[in-house]
């Protein structure tokens, strides 16, 4: 719809001012591109910070921003604290999306310090996003944020034609009859195609055909992911890795069973039904590195790729005018987390990978393979309806009262001992019903219970959800907590106000 266009006349009308401008994305793979895109507009006046570049080189460019060699910085969720002088905006891309939550260490959300920052400096701040957060639209609507809405697409073309292509659960079939078809003839006419699948490796996990052992990461409450190329076994969180085993380690079974299916098995599958194809994969795995991601974007962009597949990085802000197919891979993934924004994320990044079909000269589609096609997320974001899939969910926020209708905070412990554990979130849970008597309030305090992820690099979980329609009670029951708490050496706490990750 031309977002970046808008940013950059935008950032050219406050250059003009003597103003600056300070540009956050969520992901470092959306940065090369967009630098690419400024650097071609105002010139080399330009610093960027991520997590990605050495310690040498953020402090070089932490100085040129500090002596006022450059007029606009752009980066990820840390650069919102950039020494920038004179900001006269602040742009916040694709603003719905979690990783501006810095959920470890100094907790803070990068998106709301941004208007906390723009008040400050007295600047414009732009919050950008096709799939707007539900509390950002449902703010517009009530009048606390302005609202310019981008209607229809540059040129006037035409959003992408999406079908569903129903499926059942297959391990031997990843790719549906219809969306090989439609690959091939996508290779046929010399287009390229885009494949999401927002789960990496080869298979999700071992398991054994005899006994139903399956292969467990002894420090996290997750199997290990199968990666065929490393011939490893590996935990997604904590990196604990094996040689993939043949046998099975509880009852001697020659041979263990692949199950799930990740970015790494599709990429296989593809090179056996188009083996003159031109195929590359973008994932974690494959972008490790330095320049990792541009290296593979670049040879998108130079057509020297026919199918890309990969997770979530390539769902958002890339403009690839070749690509004219998307296939999406289990699309219904997201909505079996028990979180209430399972939904919202759901039809955010079916939207987001959607629009990446049709961007140039040629007309796109889309197929996207389900077992759910009848949930709302996933009708929506195929009919293109932000404002319906709106209207839905808030219904279900309001019932419970989950944002934007409440307020939410979490109390987390963590600990090496079971037994401490439980012992100080219970009391923990104890003192804030007593605080909540004591002062009247009517906040709700659900828990303690066990974290999704129960036991995370060797340490257990578990966790408190606070939650008030009202932000000042809310506020005033914390402070009394952490007046009031006694902590232990052994169980670490946190507080985590307005949390996006309850797992």
């Amino acid at each position: 719809s031309g977002k970046t266009e808008i940013y950059l006349q935008a950032i050219a009308h406050l250059l003009d001012q003597g103003k600056n401008a300070l540009v956050l994305v969520p992901e470092i793979s959306l940065t090369p591109q967009l630098v690419q895109r400024f650097r071609a507009r105002f010139g080399n006046g330009i610093a960027v910070l991520h997590s990605a570049l050495s310690d040498g080189e953020r402090f070089d460019e932490w100085r040129r921003i500090r002596r006022q060699e450059v007029r606009i910085v752009i980066g990820a969720r840390s650069a919102i604290f950039a020494p920038l002088a004179q900001i006269g905006i602040i742009v916040v891309d694709e603003e719905h999306e979690a990783s501006f939550k810095q959920t470890d260490g100094l907790r803070y959300n990068a998106r709301d310090l941004a208007l906390v920052r723009g008040q400050q400096e007295q600047a414009v701040v732009i919050l950008g996003s096709a799939t707007p957060l539900i509390t950002s639209y449902y703010a517009a609507q009530q009048g606390r944020l302005g609202y310019l809405a981008l209607t229809e697409r540059v040129g006037a073309r035409p959003l992408p034609e999406t079908l569903l292509v129903p499926v059942q659960l297959s391990n031997e079939a990843p790719l549906a009859p219809p969306l090989i078809e439609a690959l091939q003839e996508n290779l046929q006419r010399g287009e390229q195609s885009l494949l999401f699948l927002n789960r990496r490796g080869f298979a999700s996990w071992l398991v054994c055909p005899a006994c139903g052992n399956e292969l467990q990461c002894p420090n996290c409450s997750v199997t290990l992911t199968y990666h065929h190329q490393r011939r490893r076994s590996i935990c997604h969180y904590c990196d604990y890795q094996v040689p993939a085993p043949c046998i099975c380690p509880a009852c001697g079974e020659l041979e263990l069973k692949e199950m799930g299916v990740g970015t790494e098995r599709i990429e296989h599958t593809l090179k056996e039904l188009f083996p003159l194809a031109r195929i590359a994969r973008m994932d974690s795995d494959t972008t490790a590195g330095k320049g990792g991601h541009a290296r593979i974007l670049d040879r998108v962009r130079r057509k020297e790729v026919d199918i890309l597949i990969g997770t979530q990085m390539i769902a958002k802000g890339h403009d690839f005018p070749g690509v004219t197919l998307v296939g999406v891979l289990q699309a219904e993934g997201s909505l079996y987390l028990p979180d209430f924004r399972a939904a919202e994320r759901t039809f955010q990044v079916l939207s987001q990978v959607i629009g990446r079909a049709g961007r140039g000269e040629l007309p796109g589609r889309v197929l996207l393979q389900t077992m759910h096609g009848d949930h709302y997320s996933i009708s929506r974001a195929v009919a293109h309806d932000y404002e319906q899939f709106y209207q839905e969910e808030l219904s279900f926020r309001g019932e419970l009262h989950y944002p934007p209708f409440g307020h939410l905070a979490a109390v987390r412990f963590s600990a090496t001992s079971e037994g401490s554990l439980l012992d100080a979130s219970r009391k923990a849970a104890d003192l804030l019903q007593s605080l909540k008597k004591r002062l009247g309030l009517r906040s709700e305090i659900l828990g303690p219970a066990p974290a999704l992820l129960y036991r995370l690099r060797g340490r257990f979980r578990h966790q408190i959800l606070l939650k008030d329609t009202n932000r000042t009670a809310l506020r005033r029951l914390l402070h009394a907590y952490r007046t009031e708490r006694h902590q232990t050496a052994t169980v670490r706490e946190a507080l985590d106000i307005d949390p996006v990750d309850l797992l």
